[in-house]
This record gives structure tokens, sequence and C-alpha cells, in this order.
């Protein structure tokens, strides 16, 4: 069955939370050791702000509950590139992998508690069902309303951004996507909407909301749509989205535009950017 796998052709072109869903589903069917897809797990969570589910999986991986005595022993062999059993059954490179996790945690904490102080402000606004009814369609109205009224200007609007994104990467996907919701609301940068968007997708998708990740795709769909330009080399002039009679199999044409864009943007980035 494992000859039969996709997953190494598809995991490169996804964002590295989408992968883990894929490796799960592997550990499942048992296609592959266990040990084999812990390995994985930790090396997809190596660029990501979840440490404590890394710390969870090195547990596991090493059989270990703690930071064992003499770690510092370890720097000194991971230096000249040895591999060591100190004879409790966890190598040395694995101590070391702990540590850092350990200390990527405080780092972690730190700025997670850093972020969420800076959008508190509009935050707290939010989950006030009295002051929400203030806002209006007219998302310029909503700026000046809550610069005048809260005290709440962009730097806090973008501090929300910046705090659903950390919540994204630290594995609160549910967080996430009220925020970036919140964020879209508010924001009136279109390209920064958009990229909120497809961080909402990616935390639907991972939540398996698969009713709301449809909608989402569907916003994106409409979005891409209206962004489809064509340099016509027979008119010689742009064909836009408003303006298609004279492009010949439309439908056809912007269903493959779709396709490639979507495609060319996954093959360029190995993660769904939020910033």
């Amino acid at each position: 069955m494992a000859n039969y796998d996709l997953t190494p052709r598809i995991a490169p072109n996804l964002d590295r939370h989408l992968v883990f869903p894929l490796l799960e589903f592997l550990q499942e069917r048992g296609l592959y050791p266990d040990e084999l897809i812990l390995k994985f797990k930790i090396e997809l969570l190596n660029n990501t702000n979840m440490v404590d589910y890394a710390m969870d999986i090195h547990k596991s991986l090493y059989h270990t509950e703690d930071v064992p005595q003499g770690c510092h022993v370890v720097c000194v062999v991971y230096s000249i590139g040895c591999y060591v059993d100190l004879g409790s059954g966890v190598n040395c490179l694995g101590f070391l992998m702990f540590v850092d996790m350990v200390e990527r945690r405080v780092e972690v904490v730190a700025r997670l508690k850093a972020l969420e102080e800076a959008a508190a402000p509009l935050i707290t606004f939010l989950q006030n069902a009295k002051a929400v009814q203030e806002l209006r369609a007219d998302q310029h109205y909503n700026l000046q309303m809550l610069s005048e009224r809260h005290q709440i200007g962009p730097e806090q609007i973008e501090a929300l951004y910046q705090y659903a994104k950390f919540q994204f990467e630290c594995g609160n996907y549910s967080g996430a996507s009220d925020y970036l919701y919140q964020y879209r609301a508010l924001c009136t940068d279109s390209e920064r909407s958009l990229s909120a968007l497809w961080g909402k997708l990616a935390a639907e998708i991972l939540m398996q909301n698969w009713d709301l990740a449809h909608e989402e795709l569907n916003q994106l769909k409409d979005i891409i749509d209206s962004k489809v330009i064509l340099n016509d080399p027979f008119l010689g002039k742009r064909v836009v989205e408003s303006n298609f009679s004279t492009v010949p199999l439309r439908d056809e044409f912007l269903e493959n535009a779709r396709l490639f864009i979507f495609e060319t943007y996954c093959r360029i980035h190995q993660r769904i950017d939020m910033g």
C-alpha cells in the first residue's frame, strides 16, 4: 500500500498545518512505522509555534517525560556531530531537541502575550455585544467610529491580524478563524483581506468545518474571477472580467484560470501566507 501513497507528492504543495491530517491518516492505517511518522511530525513542527504538541511527540518518540540530568553534555557532543546514547534509551540529539523546544516555548508564550495585549482593546470591544451593534456595513464609518468613541485605530486592527496569525501558527484554528473573520470586517486593504480569507479557509479545513470552508472557497473563487485579466494579442487590449463577450470559451477560460492561479500559489508557497 505504501507504494501507492501520494502523500510525498502532495505534501510539498500544502501548508505545514494541512499536512498533519495526512500524517494522522497514514499513522492510523499503519502504512509506515510509528517512529517514522513521529519524526515527520517533528520535522513539520519545527517551523510552527505548536511547541506543546512538538514536546508531546518528542516524549512519545524518545520515550521520556523530562529533560534528563547532564543534558549539558548534549551540546558538546552535538557540536561535533556525534550520536551518543546516554544509557537511558534516549539519544543526545533527542535531548538537545527537547531543550530547544523548552526554550522555544518560553519565546512563543511571551510573543503570544505581547500580541494579545496589543490587540486587547479591539478584542474587548468585539466581545461586547452591545458595542458591536454600533458597527455598520460601511468599513470607513466603522474605522472612524472606533477611533472617536473607543480610541481604537489602525494599530489595534493590525494587532488583531497578527494575533490571529499567531493563533493559527500555534494550532488554535478556532480562535484564528474567529479573529480573521472579525478582522476582515474592519480591513480596508483588499490584499490583506484576501490573505486573511486564505487563512480562514485553512483554519476551517483543519477543523473539518466543511460548510464554512465551502463558503470561504466560493468567496475566493469570486475574488479570483473578478481579478482575472487576459492580455488579448489579437485585439491589442486587455479584456477584463466585466467585458468577456469577446473571449471564446469564457467559462472554460475562467475555470482553467482559477486552477492555474491556485496551482501556482501552491507551487510557490509551502504554506498559506497570512502575513
